[in-house]
């Protein structure tokens, strides 16, 4: 750091940061920080380069912790920062890049050093460092900003920059530090075992003037996801004067870019953490640090009474700016903001499916009634519900959360009898990514059927979790009344998921008859069928759940459909001995009976005309039959609506994905041995 650096790497020896880490106090006038900050560098964009210059600045951090209270000079660099911000903001219109170069050093400096207080103080000790003032002055005058909180005009600063800076090439680093700033202190979260509504960093920014600009600063944070602005072509990669573009580039801190390109070969430090390769360095750094920061906001003091999240109903009260009839929400209408939702919309949908994004649409449809309402009237809804299917098709490719979230919205979208229309009457050509079968054309409904079905197919084989089963079924079911021209593949799929459920139940039965009659275990053991007594009965009372499941959808389909369904009908028939062990079964007779019935039926019409028909001929049989089938022949099931509701404590569930999400993805790197917030078997992606 500094205009006459050192050229051989080694940040400790460095003469401004040692004097910046010793006991002497640097007042915040004092020509040294022009000095200071006058360097231009290519910054790490990784976890793995992340890590290497926490390495590399760890002794001076550890002298700067140990000296800091009685210099105060973090407080300084607070303070030239404050200054640097001010002068930034006053000429925010100009193209002067000068107040932006030093303003996003410091914020560099601040950042990383407030990385190193989050991961090895208590946050009330974090505190003390960032309110540290010089325990004497040379010159006898008073202290600087003595009565000023430094931490709160800190964040003050930080959401200011975002929000009020606009965004330039020589301005689009700056803003990448500010909201990588507010995601390290909001880190504190993962080194704490408080609840985050005990923060004071989160109480701060959840209160008072925080809240009044809360509305603000999510639509700024989520303009720039919706942008998906390209950073400037310097920022990443050296152009020999630095990334930054000015002239009095210092040399010092060229070894940031770690003597490597960025496409090189990923490293794993000594540790043994997973980090991102550094050829996967994003070309829209801000998008995605933008909307980790919105999904970090929105899902932190979520269920304390005595502390409101503004940043929450800011995003679930915002609505469409295109529509003028849109109106603000009734209660706490100073939290909505209008936002271009065809934008956003088109965003969500062309941009690469990934779990933050897939939160992020979990959140909108659960939550905002209004961005709900627009992507209900879409006419091109398979641009968004086609990659969710994609995501699920290629499970084992994702997390289980990814899944789940998927799978929610999914259940979310099939509350409403709109979508289930329209899904059906969406036609697909060409769906090349589903490989067990070439389908030249299908809905997007049975497209949506099929995916579903392999879904609990592969939890069957796999995860085993009856959650998962309860979604994928709860959306089928909602569908199930609007089924129509179901493709004859979807017709044996939906059939064979109930075959296959069968054959599972009739081991578990007779497993269960024999330990009961004390006879001796069958020689075939099937690995699912391995468990305890007790446990064979509990999974035979799952799946008979299961089975009651596809039995309504398949009757509920029937009861609606099934003028609409032959090859449905098709399948019933060819399928029938299937169903012959559940008949006198009391769990599922009763529903058994109807698709008997129609079974029946249609088998009497085939039979009343010549033998041997084609597939083609039977078709139109049971078209023909259908038109005189008589309805009042079926039992009358309530209709099958499930709605989805989240749980009493979500903050147990998102607080740890969605940080996991932001060390995965964030190309910051934490300590994983000082974080608290991952239990080691929780089962949470690695963390990065």
């Amino acid at each position: 750091m500094g205009t006459s650096s050192s050229r051989h790497g080694d940040l400790a020896s460095n003469e401004y940061l040692e004097k910046f880490a010793k006991k002497e106090h640097m007042s915040p006038n004092e020509p040294f920080w022009n000095r200071f900050l006058s360097f231009s560098f290519t910054p790490p964009a990784t976890s793995l380069e992340h890590h290497a210059l926490d390495e590399r600045i760890d002794a001076t951090c550890q002298q700067l912790l140990a000296n800091n209270l009685h210099s105060g000079n973090f407080g300084s660099l607070l303070h030239v920062f404050f200054s640097r911000a001010s002068e930034l903001l006053a000429s925010a219109q100009t193209d002067n890049n000068m107040f932006s170069w030093q303003a996003y050093n410091a914020l560099f400096i601040l950042r990383c050093v407030t990385k190193f207080f989050v991961e090895n103080l208590k946050e009330e000790d974090l505190v003390r460092q960032f309110e540290a003032r010089p325990l004497q002055q040379a010159d006898g005058k008073h202290r600087e900003d003595e009565n000023v909180n430094r931490l709160e005009v800190f964040l003050d600063s930080l959401i200011e920059i975002v929000v009020d800076v606009p965004v330039k090439d020589f301005t689009y680093p700056l803003h990448l530090e500010a909201v990588n700033c507010l995601l390290v202190l909001l880190s504190v979260q993962m080194f704490s075992q408080r609840p985050a509504s005990k923060s004071c960093i989160y109480r701060s920014l959840m209160q008072g003037r925080y809240s009044i600009h809360a509305p603000l600063l999510v639509k700024t944070l989520l303009q720039h996801f919706i942008s998906q602005d390209k950073a400037p072509p310097g920022l990443y990669r050296s152009t020999g004067g630095g990334s930054i573009v000015i002239g009095l580039a210092s040399e010092l801190w060229n070894i940031l870019t770690f003597g490597m390109s960025r496409g090189a070969t990923s490293q794993v430090p000594s540790d043994g953490v997973t980090v991102a390769k550094p050829s996967e360095v994003s070309d829209f750094p801000l998008a995605n640090q933008a909307l980790l920061l919105v999904l970090v906001l929105v899902n932190h003091c979520t269920v304390d009474k005595t502390l409101h999240n503004p940043y929450r109903q800011a995003l679930f009260s915002c609505s469409n700016s295109l529509d003028p009839c849109s109106e603000a929400t009734p209660t706490r209408a100073a939290a909505t903001f209008k936002l271009d939702l065809s934008r956003l919309y088109a965003t969500l949908c062309h941009i690469p499916s990934s779990d933050e994004t897939t939160l992020l649409l979990y959140l909108l449809v659960h939550r905002n009634r209004h961005v709900k309402t627009y992507i209900m009237a879409r006419s091109d809804i398979e641009m968004l519900v086609v990659p969710i299917l994609k995501t699920l098709y290629h499970a084992p490719d994702s997390n289980s959360h990814h899944i789940y979230m998927s799978l929610i919205i999914l259940l979310i979208l099939s509350e409403d009898d709109l979508f289930n229309k329209t899904v059906h009457e969406t036609i697909l050509k060409g769906v090349t990514w589903y490989t067990e079968r070439s389908i030249s054309e299908i809905s997007l409904g049975g497209l949506l059927v099929l995916v579903v079905i392999r879904t609990i197919q592969y939890n069957m084989l796999k995860m085993r979790d009856k959650y998962l089963h309860t979604n994928c079924l709860a959306a089928l079911a909602n569908m199930s009344s609007q089924f129509r021209s179901l493709h004859p593949y979807v017709s044996q799929r939906l059939v064979s998921l109930f075959e296959a459920l069968a054959k599972k139940h009739s081991r578990l039965a007779d497993q269960i008859q024999q330990q009961d009659s004390g006879a001796p275990p069958v020689t075939v053991v099937h690995v699912e069928d391995t468990e305890q007594p007790s446990d064979v009965v509990q999974d035979l009372g799952v799946l008979e759940e299961v089975l009651r499941m596809v039995l309504e959808i398949i009757n509920s389909c029937l009861s609606h459909q099934l003028a609409h369904n032959p090859n449905l009908v098709y399948t019933l028939l060819y399928k029938k001995h299937v169903f012959e062990p559940f008949r006198t079964h009391p769990a599922f007779q009763d529903i058994v009976q109807n698709i008997d019935a129609v079974i029946l039926y249609f088998s009497n019409r085939l039979d009343q005309v010549q033998k041997d028909l084609s597939v083609g001929e039977v078709l139109t049989t049971i078209q023909h039959g259908a038109l005189q089938w008589p309805k009042e022949r079926l039992r009358k099931f309530p209709d099958l609506k499930f709605k989805y509701v989240e749980e009493d404590q979500p903050e147990d569930f998102f607080i740890p994905y969605v940080w996991s999400l932001v060390c995965q993805s964030s190309g910051l790197y934490w300590n994983p041995a000082h974080i608290k917030l991952f239990a080691a078997d929780s089962g949470s992606p690695s963390v990065c």
